[in-house]
């Protein structure tokens, strides 16, 4: 290859680096504003109040630990009559909690919003916005 050529390939590879970059900038401008506008959010408010509120509420918080212990304990320990039975006492207290019903609310008014907007975006790009692609680890 010709120096000139050389010049030629590096000069239309770094034309693309700033188109790239702009790219990049506008990406993440847009994802701040989205941001912005999603913690100034009334939904969002009321979920971040509500989660407040469950881990400032210290019955509530123990009722949880204890819930979930004894979902582990059935799990590990195969199926138990008795643990079942705490198990569902336990659902019933959950249900009767008000801080707990509350968060569980507003989380499920959050996650309806961000549905929506990912709907949204995906409408607007053409394909499945928030889509899992695989990978991971291992």
């Amino acid at each position: 290859m010709s120096d000139a050529q050389d010049v030629e390939g590096t000069a239309e590879e770094s034309a693309g680096v700033p188109e790239e970059e702009d790219a990049a900038a506008s990406v993440e401008a847009a994802l701040r504003e989205f941001l912005d506008t999603l913690d100034e959010s009334e939904t969002y408010r009321q979920f971040v109040a509500a989660d407040d509120a469950l881990q400032d509420d210290n019955d509530a918080m123990a009722l949880l630990r204890e819930y979930q212990r004894k979902q582990q304990q059935i799990q590990r320990g195969g199926f138990d009559e008795s643990v079942m039975a705490e198990l569902k006492q336990l659902q019933t207290e959950l249900s009767n909690n008000e801080t707990i019903q509350r968060q569980q609310a507003a989380q499920a008014d959050l996650v309806e919003l961000l549905q929506r907007t990912n709907d949204a975006i995906s409408d607007e790009i053409g394909e499945e916005f928030a889509r899992s692609t695989g990978g991971g680890c291992c």
